[in-house]
C-alpha cells in the first residue's frame, strides 16, 4: 500500500505532456504571426482574386476595297467639291499647268512602258524553247522537166532558140498529132549551132523569155 502514491506521482507527468503539447504550437504560431510584416499578413489574410482570362473576339474579315472605274472616281471627287472657285489664272499659268500634267502622265507612260518590256522579256526567257516549225515546202528541189529538141537560131549572145516538136495520138480519134513550140535556152558558153539536137531544162527565170537552160549537145548538125 505504500507503493501505491508513488506509481501516481510518477503517471501523471506523462498524462500532462501531450496535453501540453498543442498549446506550444499555437504560441510558436502566434509569435511568427507577430514578427512577420503587415503586408504579408494582409495578404495571408485576404483570398487571392482570380486574374481575367482575355477572351480573343473573332476578327471579322476585312472587306475587298471597291475599285470605281475612272468616270465613277470622277464623279466621286466632283460630288466631295466644296463649291469654292479657284483663283482666275492667266493662260500662261494654265498652260504651264497642262505642260507639267502632260509631262507627268508621259513619265509614268514611260515608267509603265520599261516594266512591260522587262516583264515581257522575263517572260520569253522563263518559257521553254519553241520547237523548229516544219518546213512549209519539201527542202528538196522538184522535179524540174527536161525536152529535147533542135537548134534552129543562136544568133543571140549566150541565148538559143529550141525547136520542141511532139507528137502523140489524139485521145478520140486515135490519130498521130504532130505539134511544135520553141522555147529560148541559156547557153552560157555558145556551145550549140543551128541544126544540133540539144537537151533543155527548165530553170528559173533568166531574163524576160528564158526560162530554159542548154543541159548538153546530144547531135551535131552535118
Amino acid at each position: 500500500m505504500a507503493d501505491e502514491p508513488d506509481n501516481e506521482t510518477q503517471e501523471t507527468p506523462q498524462d500532462d505532456a501531450p496535453a501540453q503539447a498543442p498549446e506550444a504550437e499555437a504560441e510558436t504560431t502566434a509569435v511568427e504571426s507577430a514578427d512577420a510584416p503587415e503586408s504579408e499578413q494582409a495578404e495571408a489574410s485576404e483570398p487571392v482574386a482570380e486574374e481575367p482570362v482575355a477572351v480573343e473576339e473573332p476578327v471579322a474579315p476585312a472587306e475587298p476595297e471597291v475599285v470605281l472605274p475612272p468616270k465613277e472616281r470622277r464623279r466621286a471627287a466632283r460630288s466631295k467639291h466644296s463649291g469654292e472657285t479657284r483663283p482666275s489664272r492667266s493662260p500662261e499659268e494654265r498652260h504651264a499647268e497642262r505642260v507639267a500634267k502632260r509631262r507627268a502622265k508621259a513619265i509614268s507612260r514611260r515608267a509603265r512602258r520599261l516594266s512591260e518590256r522587262a516583264k515581257a522579256a522575263e517572260r520569253r526567257a522563263a518559257a521553254p524553247a519553241a520547237e523548229p516549225l516544219a518546213p512549209v515546202h519539201a527542202p528538196v528541189e522538184g522535179t524540174r522537166r527536161v525536152r529535147q529538141g533542135i537548134v534552129v537560131s543562136n544568133k543571140a549572145e549566150k541565148t538559143i532558140t529550141v525547136r520542141i516538136d511532139v507528137a502523140r495520138r489524139h485521145r478520140r480519134y486515135e490519130k498521130i498529132v504532130r505539134s511544135s513550140s520553141t522555147v529560148h535556152a541559156h547557153d552560157e558558153n555558145n556551145d550549140a549551132n543551128e541544126g544540133d539536137v540539144v537537151r533543155v531544162i527548165e530553170s528559173r527565170p533568166l531574163s524576160r523569155t528564158k526560162r530554159w537552160a542548154l543541159v548538153d549537145v546530144l547531135e551535131r548538125a552535118k
